[in-house]
């Protein structure tokens, strides 16, 4: 495998890509589930990437304006704001618009009519999360299939014919699959920390703007 490797990192990229592809081939049918799974990973990354960026979530400049709505309250130039909120793009603004919809009332209203948006909101920054736990999961189990499928074709057609280094051949070629199942997976576990803890750390930010944002709601002066 590291002798792979340096020729991968010694040869040209034309001569990479035929090393990649004969390296594909010769695991057979199996790397062709192991190829939609890899494509399945890679979209669910970029997806998860995409969606957790901080525009959709928690905008500088919104967090910002929310953190001093007390002072705009004051000053009687609310009106943009409340016009972010409407729009709804990012997770932020939606949440702060369901607390601008229960304005007025008690507190313990507001933070309860905005928790339970806030459970739709928790589902939408974990989508694709799921997907990432299957591909973690089926991707080295078929590589293990593949690897046991190869080597039970190999001993069946050995016979009489006792090669040791065809059959040292033939396993090196059957561990094909298992390496490319691996290879699937860890860039997917580290994505799945990765972005596990990062919506850890957006929900507590979250939690932090909209309960001061909840405490400036129960005025009832806000004005539309």
């Amino acid at each position: 495998m590291i002798e792979a490797i340096s020729s991968l990192a010694a040869a040209s990229p034309t001569d990479a890509i035929k090393t990649s592809w004969d390296f594909l081939l010769k695991g057979g049918l199996f790397m062709i589930p192991l190829g939609l799974t890899s494509i399945v990973g890679a979209t669910a990354i970029l997806y998860k990437f995409l969606s957790l960026s901080r525009d959709r979530v928690i905008p500088d400049p919104l967090a910002d304006q929310i953190s001093r709505f007390h002072e705009l309250l004051a000053t009687d130039r609310t009106e943009p704001v409340l016009r972010e909120f409407e729009k709804g793009r990012s997770t932020l603004a939606r949440l702060a618009a369901v607390a601008i919809r229960h304005r007025g009332r008690p507190q313990s209203d507001i933070i309860l009519s905005v928790e339970a948006a806030a459970r739709q909101e928790t589902s939408r920054l974990h989508a694709g999360i799921g997907v990432l736990d299957v591909v973690i999961t089926v991707a080295p189990l078929l590589g293990l299939l593949g690897t046991a499928s190869g080597l039970v074709t190999i001993f069946q057609g050995l016979g009489s014919n006792y090669d040791p280094t065809t059959i040292s051949k033939g396993i090196a070629i059957a561990l094909h699959t298992t390496i490319f199942g691996l290879t699937i997976a860890v860039p997917c576990v580290v994505a799945h920390g990765y972005f596990t803890r990062r919506i850890e750390i957006l929900t507590a930010r979250l939690e932090s703007l909209l309960a001061d944002f909840a405490h400036v709601c129960q005025r009832p002066a806000i004005k539309n």
